[in-house]
């Protein structure tokens, strides 16, 4: 069974759990406690555990407040929360603080019935999943028949009497520890599976989750026993179905490397396959007490094996030394070149999907192995086509139309799914960036292609792909649509996408989901209980409208009256002001500016850089694609491949109200732009402010203010990428070429902070002595902030238009919008400069409708065209009279 679902439950943020973390919570230092709760996310945890079970504490206030706190950390917020505790006030009480769809860890039947459908009813109105434990009014069941036995008498409890979907239903069949030296305790983690087993195959679209420390307690201090314990558990557990367990990422190992000795004896123990198994562990496992992980070495001797062993090993590790060589080999052994795609390189490619889908392969080594197969069959193609003229044949298991829609230049992710999807010897018919819907429907009819492919990456093409859909059902298609890139979701592909086309239509968040998802699509026998699945949950979420929870907001008056107000602040005027053009930065003086981390997260290696490179299961796999971008940047810097450009203004200006204008002048009489801002209208408590960036801003002097300014910028890594990634692509080497897009990804990233950096020491000079590590500049531990249109504090797009034409930036850089607003090339940053002391970044969330109209007013649009590009936050459905109740909305 494969990992590409399982789920990560972060369990560091809980009291009881992390000594760190109570420490932290004790002594009220809260922001601290924030980091850990950012950490986790960062190093993969999917939905965190927030447990705050503590004699000294009060809870339910501790709960509130970290739970408030994260909420407007936007890369801790935008993974669920999971409230943990034993006492059900606290439940509710960290419900309350909530957005999106959190999950209760738990609730249980051992205070009979009554109490249970009480407590999920409650769960249940706030819109939350539910974690339910095996334990009933008899206890915490410990045999396999017991767990399931209280699991299906809550599944029916749940689903008949308090209105919960099958799949809001998580449980919990208790990990226990084994090796007690207790013989009744050696049966646990057999009980586990088996339970395991039975719920997955008697209660329908339930999951299973479970606490994996517990496992290993029996061997508190030696951590390399415990690793091995929690790998192994989680091989075993995952295959008997668990989707998803609260661990710490930190003390898991990857299986193979397991020394086999060791995994041995864990094996014996968790699976109780002979009597003395913990006297067994116990006698080697300080052997292995204080040692790092076993290193699986690859044979040396692999070129002495036969063509076919060749062949697979170069494709496991990526090595295409050799492969041309052993793939003509392979061709003159074999009847017919197809055999050799067949036999040999797919042979391995099934291998590396299984090390991919089992988490003992990461992306990058996927997209390497693709390198040697398209080498392979790069070298067969020749002979192939000479017997398709004779024959007709062809191999494919299906063909795939893929595209970013029209208006949007973003392609990294399409071309990871691509690439994957090949490994899996399917047909992939890519069109790019910025296709045209007609360009779609024409392609797909004209390749007979068996489904479709769309990305993007901003929010106008949400809209492109409703149009996609729509217009699929009037050219009659009836292929399956899959859905994919960073700003789409299930829940808007079901309100919004899903209904346009009644033929399938999936969402794909991730590279490593995606050859299973086609796979069910394209297999006749699998299809349509798969469609019907997919239809089910579809129809499931647009019933509820989203999550089932209204997130109000205050009408827009109250939210002015609440604006963020700082501490008396002088503007300092800038050393230079106007328009400053960069066109001589080379990339070495771009490298130390580098964040890291979102390079290895483009490759879906979650984790921060550098702890990455010594992670116990990805620090290979990340330490070879460290090595190979920075071999890359130094061909990029040789070869003088990209030409960085820039251009800078420093403009007099002034709040207005929600907006701030600038001047063309320091007389401040005539107004050169206008930048519009939205202003926060969610609910808020304890004294918190609606926060808009225009209160950064000082108004003019004759409203009773004084001189400020603000910056703009436009940065781009140069169309030069997009060439040179064409032509690794051209060449077969898929590799490279996303190599080259991410890393002028992290170079245009890399320039904006660069020339952030310059801008608050010299340009506009308020932080001439500023002195800052490279860790300092991506914790942003500066003064100012560089907000970007069509981001969270200013999410409306349109903002790019005023601000690159105040730029000029496209004769200055040569990045033009498309009518999107995306940035071409892709490989661009921009955005604003504010210098007050204490701005900050905030998201500015749902808005009403009383602010759309008035913002549909000041920029002087039509308001159903401000509401399609500020769709996401609208708190209310568009054609509504305004002060009409907030729509629900996840």
């Amino acid at each position: 069974m494969s990992t590409a679902r399982f789920i990560n439950i972060g369990e560091r943020t809980n009291v009881t759990g992390s000594a760190r973390f109570k420490k932290l919570i004790l002594e009220d230092d809260f922001p601290a406690a924030v980091e850990v709760a950012r950490n986790q996310v960062e190093n993969g945890a999917q939905i965190i555990d927030v447990n705050m079970d503590e004699g000294l504490l009060d809870s339910e206030a501790a709960m509130r407040v970290f739970l408030n706190l994260i909420a407007a950390e936007p890369d801790i917020s935008r993974v669920p929360v999971m409230v943990d505790s034993s006492k059900f006030e606290v439940i509710e009480a960290g419900l309350k603080c909530l957005q999106g769809k959190p999950v209760v860890n738990s609730i249980s039947l051992k205070e009979g019935e009554a109490a249970f459908l009480e407590q999920a009813r409650t769960v249940r109105r706030f819109g939350a999943a539910v974690v339910v434990m095996a334990f009933d009014e008899d206890g915490q069941a410990e045999t396999a028949a017991h767990k399931f036995a209280i699991c299906e008498r809550a599944y029916h409890l749940l689903l008949d009497r308090a209105g919960f979907d099958p799949w809001e239903i998580i449980f919990d069949p208790n990990i226990f520890a084994v090796a007690t030296g207790i013989e009744e305790h050696n049966d646990y983690a057999v009980a586990f599976f088996e339970a395991t087993r039975m719920i997955k195959a008697r209660l329908p679209h339930a999951s299973v989750s479970g606490g994996l420390s517990n496992v290993s307690f029996s061997f508190r201090g030696n951590n390399p026993v415990r690793e091995a314990m929690h790998s192994a558990f989680l091989y075993h557990g995952i295959r008997a179905g668990l989707d998803m367990a609260i661990l710490n990422a930190g003390q898991i190992t990857v299986y193979d490397d397991i020394p086999e000795t060791l995994r041995a004896h864990v094996e014996d123990v968790l699976l109780n396959r002979r009597d003395d198994a913990t006297d067994r562990l116990l006698a080697i496992a300080d052997d292995y007490r204080d040692k790092g992980e076993a290193q699986k070495k690859s044979d040396p001797k692999w070129r002495e094996a036969p063509v076919a062993e060749r062949l697979s090993h170069a494709l496991v590790h990526g090595i295409t030394d050799h492969v041309i060589d052993d793939t003509e080999e392979a061709r003159q052994a074999a009847e017919r070149p197809l055999h050799v795609i067949e036999g040999p390189l797919m042979d391995g490619m099934n291998i590396v999907g299984e090390l991919f889908g089992d988490g003992r392969m990461f992306l990058p080594q996927v997209v390497k192995s693709a390198r040697v197969m398209k080498q392979a069959v790069g070298h067969l193609i020749p002979y192939m086509e000479e017997e398709k003229r004779r024959t007709g044949d062809s191999s494919a298991k299906g063909r795939l139309l893929m595209a970013t829609v029209k208006g949007d230049v973003h392609d990294i992710g399409k071309n990871i799914v691509g690439v994957v999807l090949q490994c899996n010897n399917y047909d992939i018919v890519d069109l790019g960036v910025m296709v045209s819907t007609e360009d779609i429907i024409a392609t797909a009819k004209r390749e007979k292609v068996d489904a479709i492919g769309l990305s993007g990456l901003i929010t106008p093409s949400l809209d492109r792909m409703v149009e996609v859909a729509a217009e699929m059902t009037r050219a009659g298609l009836e292929i399956p649509l899959l859905i994919g890139g960073a700003t789409t979701s299930k829940k808007h592909t079901a309100l919004r996408i899903a209904p346009e086309y009644a033929h399938g239509v999936v969402h794909v968040d991730d590279a490593s989901r995606a050859v299973g998802v086609v796979s069910r699509l394209l297999s006749a026998e699998r299809r349509p209980q798969f469609l019907a699945e997919i239809a089910a949950e579809q129809e499931s979420a647009r019933a509820r409208g989203g999550s089932g929870r209204p997130r109000p907001t205050v009408p827009i008056a109250a939210a002015r009256a609440n604006a963020f107000r700082g501490a008396a602040h002088r503007p300092e005027r800038p050393n230079t002001t106007g328009l400053q053009v960069f066109d001589g930065v080379g990339l070495k003086e771009l490298v130390p500016y580098i964040d890291w981390s979102p390079f290895f997260w483009t490759w879906e290696m979650k984790g921060t850089f550098p702890e990455i490179l010594a992670d116990p299961a990805q620090g290979e796999a990340a330490r070879e694609l460290h090595a190979a971008a920075t071999a890359m940047l130094e061909r990029m810097h040789e070869g003088k491949w990209l030409r960085p450009r820039a251009v800078v203004g420093l403009w007099p200006a002034n709040r207005d109200g929600d907006d701030i204008t600038v001047w063309t002048g320091e007389d401040r009489r005539q107004p050169a732009a206008t930048f519009h801002m939205l202003r926060q209208q969610g609910a808020k408590s304890g004294g918190r402010a609606h926060f808009c960036l225009a209160d950064f801003v000082a108004p003019h002097p004759d409203a009773g203010g004084m001189a400020d300014w603000i910056g703009g910028f436009a940065v781009t890594a140069g169309p030069e990428a997009h060439e040179i990634a064409g032509r690794f692509k051209a060449d077969g080497d898929d590799y490279s070429a996303i190599l080259v897009q991410a890393l002028a990804d992290r170079l245009a990233e890399a320039f904006a902070e660069y020339m952030h950096a310059r801008v608050r020491r010299a340009l506009w000079g308020y932080a001439p002595e500023e002195a800052l590590s490279g860790a300092d500049l991506i914790a942003e531990r500066y003064r100012g902030i560089r907000p970007a249109p069509g981001y969270p504090a200013c999410p409306d797009h349109t903002e790019k238009r005023t601000l690159l034409r105040l730029l000029n930036a496209g004769r200055h850089t040569g990045i033009e919008l498309t009518e999107s607003c995306a940035m071409w090339p892709a490989a661009a940053v921009s955005g604003l400069y504010l210098a007050h002391p204490e701005a900050a970044y905030f998201g500015v969330g749902r808005i009403g409708a009383d602010q759309v109209a008035d913002y549909a007013r000041r920029k002087g649009m039509d308001r159903a065209e401000v509401e399609r590009w500020l769709s996401p936050n609208l708190a209310y459905e568009p054609g509504r009279e305004a002060g009409a109740p907030p729509r629900k909305s996840a």
